[in-house]
């Protein structure tokens, strides 16, 4: 079968009843993380710039899904445009490999079961079904792709909002395998927005949702899509990863090694490249105990250090630069502790901009991904050392993890308790319950922040 083929049929099969009972749990953390992380993104500036594009484009629909946090109701298409742009706001949700698929499906699913009425069953299994299918290929094909330029998060959610969209439809395993290849079709996203600092990557998760409902509406439609839309001579893994695709090899993992599992969670508002970074400044911030510091090296794996933005230095003057930022976040942190929103919206503080001056990175591949070292020399000629190792399971945390991650956001931004206990009794009850309670948890945020006109 071709690869197209292959996953169709994994998600038309799919069973969330019959999946290992870890692979449906971390589905349910998922959610939990998605959706929490979206209520401490309510005042962050995306979300009101889409809302205003959403409703330009699709205008109020009476019937359809609710802009969370603000209340109007549009379109499916420019819902997902929205709440994907509030989901990513801090820059803080989940990460498989170095996709940030849940950004691009929970507010794409949620926008079906509100709008259209499908039955709240359908939300997990859906959901798993993208994460499986995006995290195939960000897995086999990340490695080539992003230094290539290309951002993986629409890249290949946008293969993952078809599969998830897919399964919401119920769409038969032809149409499955049509709109997986339209959604090759369709995915693709460059990187230069981290290199300069912009806010192109904010916006494009929800279009990579759209593109990814699309692909599934046109299969339903009937489209007429190519059946080797991967594995091709002009297909995606040739066009964007430069590299032969063994269809039967990349799939046969499908049901047995569960892309879920491979999905952290960031307990910082920073890139996934810099949380271990920012772990290992903390250490290092106790062990300095208030010396002055005079220079700082740090080793870290080449495919981290080269992703856009990674390397830069200022001057800042946007959040989009300082969380890429390896040099910036090690100085804020090793100077004030735990970064939070504020720190890293403060462009010029003169402290943090001089340590910056004295941080060298250096790309360095014996170095595992998620890793990193870090030398700091004092003052007073005393060299610190912190060999920070972490893995994917260090980030990988239970549903009490992360209740406990998105409360202390929450209490950062002012977000109600009761929100949050909304949120975890929706989540907890599936598949029973009502999509109206979880849009209600959103309907309690402060709305001064949210509502825009």
């Amino acid at each position: 079968m071709t690869v197209s083929q292959s996953i169709a049929r994994f998600v038309h099969e799919l069973d969330i009843d019959r999946v290992p009972p870890e692979v449906a749990e971390k589905t349910r953390v998922c959610l939990l993380n998605g959706y929490g992380i979206g209520l401490g993104c309510h005042d962050t500036p995306y979300a009101p710039v889409a809302r205003r594009a959403a409703i330009a484009m699709d205008g109020e629909v009476a019937t359809g899904a609710t802009l969370l946090g603000d209340g109007r109701k549009t379109s499916v298409a420019a819902a997902c445009l929205a709440n994907s742009a509030l989901f990513h706001g801090r820059g803080q949700e989940d990460t498989c490999g170095a996709a940030h698929l849940g950004t691009i499906m929970i507010p794409l699913l949620t926008a079906l079961i509100e709008s259209r009425g499908y039955p709240l069953a359908r939300l997990m299994p859906a959901l798993l079904c993208g994460y499986e299918a995006g995290g195939l290929l960000e897995r086999a094909y990340a490695g080539k792709t992003t230094p290539g330029g290309f951002r993986a998060s629409p890249l290949y959610g946008t293969i993952a909002a078809a599969a998830a969209a897919g399964k919401m439809l119920e769409l038969s395993e032809t149409q499955l395998a049509a709109a997986l290849a339209n959604a090759a079709a369709f995915s693709g996203g460059i990187l230069q927005s981290f290199a300069d600092g912009t806010d192109e990557w904010r916006y494009q998760v929800g279009v990579a949702a759209r593109l990814g409902l699309v692909a599934a509406e046109l299969a339903r439609a009937g489209s007429i899509s190519a059946p080797h839309a991967y594995e091709g001579t002009a297909g995606l893994v040739r066009s964007f990863a430069k590299t032969e695709c063994d269809a039967d090899a990349l799939t046969a993992g499908l049901g047995r090694d569960w892309a879920v599992l491979r999905v952290t969670f960031k307990p910082f508002p920073v890139c996934a490249f810099n949380q271990t970074p920012v772990t290992a400044a903390l250490i290092l911030r106790e062990k300095l105990a208030g010396s002055p510091i005079k220079a700082v090296r740090v080793r870290m794996n080449p495919y981290e250090t080269g992703y856009a933005g990674m390397d830069a230095v200022g001057p800042f003057n946007s959040v989009s630069g300082t969380l890429m930022s390896i040099p910036f976040c090690i100085a804020a942190t090793l100077l004030y502790g735990v970064p939070d929103m504020r720190r890293m919206l403060t462009y010029d503080d003169e402290p943090v901009n001089k340590l910056i001056s004295g941080i060298k990175l250096i790309s360095d591949a014996t170095v595992p991904t998620l890793c990193c070292k870090i030398e700091v020399e004092t003052a007073d000629g005393r060299t610190l050392a912190q060999d920070q190792r972490m893995s994917f399971a260090d980030y990988s945390y239970d549903r009490a993890g992360v209740s406990a991650l998105i409360r202390r956001i929450g209490s950062e931004q002012a977000v109600p308790e009761s929100a949050y206990n909304r949120l975890e009794a929706f989540v907890a009850g599936l598949p029973r319950g009502s999509i109206a309670d979880l849009v209600q948890a959103f309907a309690l945020l402060p709305r001064a922040n949210t509502a825009v006109a």
